[in-house]
């Protein structure tokens, strides 16, 4: 399968390139889009990472701290689509770590030929008072929410850049980014993911002259590993009471966001945030 062309970002006479006129199934196709994927190999990633393969995309690399949860999530996801179980790679990440983030992603790029789509899911959170906070345990959520979502979206972009045909680069926020969790104490987590929005904000305008398109998603409690600790059982139910909707979400219920943001359906979109939070 061919990779679908990417239109010039101007025409002839250097004014603007409109979007090309496609049918609504069309827009959301990802065919022969090539894909890379931090934290991907459980919980909300490797759910993008299968949403992305059942829209069609050719390619699909998952960075991921986890070695043993990386290698099981490739043979999962070949096993489902065994006509591109060539195309999905596993590689282990550390995401804080700017060297390794630069070969990762580098080699990545040369073995799909480009990338077109970012998803950032790696991520870490704590609870902790902040009479009690220690200066490392607060760095530590801001390195890897904050400075490792960055680094992995400046190599991306750089990446993007040097092919040429642009893409999109999509941020992982949180609703803690907009409002104080309750009753958790999580002043580094909210801190962090208020970050990634003005993060997203501000790649969005200076990379949009490349045609690179830079959007967030903040997730509300969704049922992964990180929601589902012993200690956060008798938490639980007040998240279900302070939710309009009753409930957490299912890891599902985050790709139709992501396919859109990563697909021709958001070509006019850039530098926004969808709330995905019940």
């Amino acid at each position: 399968m061919d990779r679908v062309p990417t239109m010039s970002f101007c025409e002839p006479d250097g004014t603007p390139a409109r979007a090309p006129k496609l049918s609504v199934t069309t827009r959301f196709d990802l065919s022969g889009k090539h894909a890379i994927i931090t934290g991907g190999s459980q919980g909300l990633g490797r759910a993008i990472a299968k949403g992305f393969l059942e829209h069609g995309a050719r390619k699909v690399a998952l960075l991921d701290i986890d070695k043993e949860q990386g290698e099981f999530a490739v043979r999962d996801l070949a096993e489902l689509f065994p006509d591109r179980q060539q195309g999905i790679i596993f590689r282990q990440l550390d995401v804080t770590d700017a060297d390794a983030v630069r070969a990762s992603i580098g080699e990545v790029a040369r073995v799909f030929d480009g990338v077109d789509v970012l998803a950032c899911f790696a991520g870490t959170v704590n609870s902790v008072r902040i009479t009690d906070y220690t200066p490392e345990q607060f760095r530590h959520i801001l390195d890897v929410n904050t400075t490792g979502t960055f680094l992995v979206a400046q190599e991306v972009a750089r990446q993007m850049i040097t092919k040429g045909t642009g893409g999109s680069i999509i941020l992982t926020a949180s609703m803690a980014g907009h409002i104080v969790n309750y009753p958790q104490t999580h002043v580094a987590y909210g801190t962090s993911k208020s970050a990634v929005h003005h993060m997203t904000r501000c790649m969005a305008a200076e990379l949009a002259v490349h045609g690179i398109r830079v959007n967030s998603v903040s997730p509300g409690y969704m049922d992964t590993r990180l929601n589902s600790s012993a200690d956060l059982q008798d938490v639980r139910p007040i998240w279900w009471a302070r939710t309009p909707m009753g409930r957490i979400g299912a890891a599902e219920e985050l790709v139709g966001p992501l396919v859109l943001l990563a697909s021709e359906a958001g070509s006019f979109m850039t530098g926004a945030d969808l709330r995905v939070d019940g």
